[in-house]
């Protein structure tokens, strides 16, 4: 199994209930600082942060996978042929893992999923996307392809790489300058309209723009008010900037 579930570090929890509760997900595990909410594909952690920490408001790339041991050797074997070896099964602070690492020296978790089935009661249209920004978007798509990510058609003809993870989310690599990091946002498969009411009535700012292929929501991000002092551990993949708004896209038809 593969499925898109990046942590996200925020001083601001009820914050964060808040939005994701809008958007239609649904809280599955409440364990005081660490908190999971499922959307109707994919999977959000969100993980408490003192304020103005140097985690405060980033996010970590991550998924959950059935069996580590397995995801690994098939993650290595599906690498062979570029020569690439990138799953390590190690222990970490939250325990047993496997650490992916890519060409471009970023690394991120695959850790085995706690509870398998997706919550029923959320928003079924709703999509958890995570992204890989990286100055080698190549070889970043190849390595989530080796994951076993099912690559999806996008209308751009560029280095942009979009893929599905079986067991629901998204995953994207976008190229970009300076250091590989992590990007957050959703996908919405539904009535765009309809959301951005639901938003609107829960008290979360919400804006519109109408991109090339589709129209984009945008909600005012819960941390952004701590932009100006949030900036990432020494070993953390997340830049320092803390986006005002988070987006919600219109999800791209296939073909």
């Amino acid at each position: 199994m593969l499925r898109v579930r990046p942590v996200h570090f925020t001083s601001r929890l009820d914050q964060w209930e808040r939005l994701l509760t809008g958007l239609g997900m649904v809280r599955t595990v409440d364990d005081g600082p660490w908190q999971e909410f499922d959307s109707g594909s994919g999977r959000l952690a969100l993980h408490a942060a003192e304020p103005s920490s140097p985690e405060d408001g980033t996010t970590g790339f991550g998924v959950e996978v059935g069996d580590l041991a397995e995801f690994a050797r098939r993650t290595n074997e599906a690498g062979v042929e570029s020569g690439t070896s990138p799953a390590e099964l190690t222990r970490a602070d939250h325990g047993d893992t496997c650490r992916i690492t890519g060409e471009d020296g970023f690394s991120f978790y695959a850790d085995k999923a706690a509870h398998g089935a997706q919550c029923a009661d959320a928003d079924q249209a709703l999509a958890v996307v995570v992204v890989w920004f990286t100055p080698d978007a190549a070889a970043a798509a190849q390595t989530l392809r080796n994951m076993g990510a099912r690559r999806r058609p996008v209308p751009d003809d560029d280095e942009t790489a979009d893929f599905a993870a079986k067991n629901g989310g998204v995953l994207m690599v976008r190229p970009a300058s300076g250091p590989p990091r992590t990007g957050l946002g959703f996908e919405y498969d539904g009535d765009l309209g309809a959301l951005r009411t639901r938003l609107a009535d829960a008290g979360v700012e919400v804006g519109e723009t109408e991109e090339a292929f589709g129209r984009t929501l945008h909600v005012a991000n819960p941390d952004a008010a701590a932009a100006g002092t949030a900036s990432p551990a020494p070993d953390s993949n997340a830049g320092p900037h803390v986006p005002p708004t988070l987006w919600i896209s219109q999800r791209r038809a296939e073909g």
